[in-house]
């Protein structure tokens, strides 16, 4: 039983297709169609559903494609122990969600290239919670994003809160009639928010039906700037970090408003696979300057 034969059955559930796969792994789509093939003669069991689409794995290709996922990140530990020593090369990848990636990015890449020269960095965004299921498929290295205070990560997962902020809720500037506010009072004035899928608006939701309140969406997009611009404009209310308010060049067109009862905070978090070999500082590096830059953007 050869690894190349799991890792291309590993390959071929996770795209859901032997063409993506073999793009995947750079290989032809006739090599991992052998490939896999050769792996389930070697274990005497039929792994996927061929008459399928997109491909699937048979009752028993489930259980062997977690086995084999665990097999898979064990030898990743082997590799990386070995190369620990050597200063860091190759490529690093990195995740991040583009909320906070406006602010930290420019830096962080900036500080890697400066220190290990010849280590390659590639970038990817997303939600938390996809940089998660990224990172558990093998596709990332380290990624930074932001979740709540307490956060469980799936086992193999390191994962540590590298900073803490608040999350402000804003409003063109002018339009606050009060010094202080109530989630009630400001519900019905609408949100310009990210889809559906974001943390800071599931919190929100969350708390105002706490509330028997409904989450009244005027726009919904994405991008930070964006958003603030369109605040900005009087389209309705934002709801942003601290630090990614600080840092807009719309800060000076809106205004914070005081909800007495919606207070809610938001924790930097860097989590990376558990070993990560010769790029483990570079990681500490990027998770170092990512708070500093976030921190350094704080409303004084």
């Amino acid at each position: 039983m050869k690894i190349d034969d799991m890792d291309a059955f590993v390959a071929v559930i996770r795209c859901q297709s032997t063409n993506l796969a073999a793009e995947a792994l750079q290989l032809t789509q006739p090599a991992i169609t052998r490939r896999v093939q050769n792996f389930e003669e070697d274990l005497g069991a039929n792994l996927l559903d061929r008459n399928t689409k997109p491909l699937k794995p048979t009752p028993m290709g489930w259980r062997v494609y977690e086995q084999c996922k665990a097999i898979l990140r064990e030898i990743d530990t082997l590799r990386e122990l070995v190369a620990s020593d050597g200063a860091p090369s190759g490529t690093l990848r990195l995740g991040v969600p583009q909320t906070i990636g406006d602010v930290v990015l420019l830096d962080a890449l900036a500080k890697i290239r400066e220190a290990y020269p010849e280590l390659r960095t590639q970038v990817v965004s997303g939600w938390g919670s996809s940089l998660i299921s990224r990172m558990e498929n093998g596709d990332l290295d380290a990624a930074a994003a932001l979740f709540p205070t307490g956060k469980i990560f799936p086992e193999g997962i390191a994962s540590r809160s590298i900073g803490r902020m608040q999350l402000r809720v804003v409003a063109a500037k002018g339009s606050a009639a009060k010094r202080s506010y109530k989630l009630k009072d400001c519900y019905l004035r609408g949100w310009v928010l990210n889809p559906d899928g974001c943390g800071f608006r599931a919190g929100l939701q969350r708390a105002l039906s706490e509330q028997g309140l409904s989450l009244q969406i005027n726009l919904e997009t994405f991008g930070t700037e964006l958003q603030l611009g369109l605040v900005a404009n009087g389209q309705g209310l934002g709801l942003v970090p601290e630090p990614l308010l600080a840092a807009s060049r719309h800060r000076d067109q809106l205004e914070v408003l005081n909800v007495s009862d919606f207070k809610p905070q938001v924790d930097l978090w860097l989590f990376h696979p558990r070993y990560l070999g010769n790029l483990q500082e570079p990681v500490e590096l990027f998770g170092a300057v990512s708070a500093q830059r976030l921190d350094g953007h704080k409303i004084a």
